[in-house]
């Protein structure tokens, strides 16, 4: 098949889901062109990343002019068409906190993409989130792109249905992928329940390279964190449950692995509760020290305040480590608690801190067992492999009905 893939950003550190899933594609036979509105944000660490940037045509990296000729190119030939898009272009903007004039710059990028890929003869276009990319792929299929879908992940599409016009962008696609059940349930509230079939789940998957065999759970007192340091992760939240097991005579070490906005606020929080000599940040890391820091902790910790269904959860449960997060979104459909994992109540700190301390206090060789089973949950369920499979049959669906 000949295929593209579509981000507003790509690659990007947190996403290396995408980056598995197109090069599992590739390994499958597949062409897939890969496409961005803009490139690869601060450094890129891992090396994987590098090669993908590499082959990634960035659409806001093209000249002011070659957008104007390309808008001007596209309004001449296809008037009718663009008279469309541009009628789309006006209605996507009346709901959207964006304005008209970001959806204006939407539609030149739509131009410019088309403008690109037109040559390639592409059977079908994907595209992960349901935010402005999202957007511009309807616009190129108004204009006479090829037929699209789009992985929505959460939790910015779940804030901002509206704003994002889900609806409207699931009625325009040729299928919608959901990451959990729980994703699904909520494209269903925007759409006609006649459209529901229209939505499909694939989880995310994670690569051999995690599930192949490493270090057992190690008799440390260390947790781990890898993400984005963001409001929506809940760092400083766990920061606070770190300080709370202190005063209760416990001293376990922390790594935080990643970068991010809120990195100031999580630095002045260690220094206000005095965590600096229990806390580690390490900034952007590659996969192999993903791996790395996973290996040497007891049990990763993730207590998100919104999310899709953390890939570091996949990752780390596929590495047979235990996972302590929180009661939302997707997350209870992986982390069953006392089977592979504890549970809390999103922002409760003494409740977070109860489930670290008891995974302080369970024997290594009960967090084994719970390693284990989370590794064949994994296998089952999370297989970049077989969930690729699936998505496959869906663009094979899709080509073959010519939607």
């Amino acid at each position: 098949m000949r295929l593209a893939y579509l981000t507003t950003a790509y690659p990007k550190v947190s996403h290396t889901f995408i980056r598995r899933e197109i090069v599992e594609l590739d390994r499958r036979g597949h062409d897939v062109t890969r496409l961005a509105i803009h490139g690869a944000e601060g450094v890129i660490a891992d090396p994987a990343d590098r090669e993908e940037a590499a082959r990634t045509f960035v659409c806001l990296d093209q000249s002011p002019i070659r957008f104007a000729m390309c808008t001007l190119a596209t309004l001449i030939r296809h008037p009718i068409r663009f008279a469309r898009a541009l009628a789309t272009t006006v209605s996507l903007s009346r709901t959207s906190d964006r304005g008209l004039f970001r959806h204006l710059a939407y539609l030149a990028e739509a131009t410019v993409l088309l403008r690109f890929v037109r040559p390639k003869r592409l059977e079908h276009l994907h595209v992960h989130f349901g935010t402005n990319a999202a957007a511009v792929a309807m616009l190129m299929r108004v204009l006479g792109g090829p037929p699209f879908s789009f992985t929505v992940h959460g939790p910015s599409e779940y804030d901002a249905p509206i704003g994002f016009s889900l609806g409207r962008k699931i009625e325009a696609s040729s299928f919608v992928v959901a990451i959990t059940s729980f994703g699904r349930s909520q494209l269903r509230r925007w759409v006609s329940p006649r459209l529901w079939d229209r939505i499909r789940i694939v989880h995310c998957g994670v690569s051999e390279y995690f599930l192949a065999d490493g270090p057992e759970v190690p008799d440390v007192e260390r947790f781990v964190n890898i993400g984005r340091l963001t409001p929506q992760k809940g760092q400083v939240v766990l920061l606070e449950a770190l300080a709370l097991l202190r005063d209760r005579g416990r001293r376990p070490h922390l790594v935080l692995g990643g970068d991010g906005e809120m990195r100031p606020d999580i630095e002045a929080t260690i220094d206000r509760l005095g965590l600096r000599d229990q806390v580690t940040i390490t900034g952007w890391i590659s996969e192999a020290e993903v791996r790395r820091h996973i290996g040497e902790s007891r049990c990763m910790v993730m207590p998100s305040f919104a999310e899709g269904l953390p890939v570091v959860i996949m990752e780390s449960l596929a590495m047979r480590r235990p996972v302590i997060s929180t009661y939302i979104a997707g997350i209870p459909e992986l982390v069953v608690p006392d089977e592979v994992g504890w549970l809390a109540p999103a922002s409760d700190v003494e409740r977070l801190a109860d489930c670290m301390l008891e995974a302080l206090d369970t024997p290594v060789a009960r967090l084994r067992e719970m390693g284990s089973r989370g590794r064949e949950l994994v296998r089952e369920h999370h297989r970049v492999s077989t969930e690729t499979e699936r998505l496959e049959g869906y663009f094979r669906e899709s080509i073959g009905s010519g939607r």
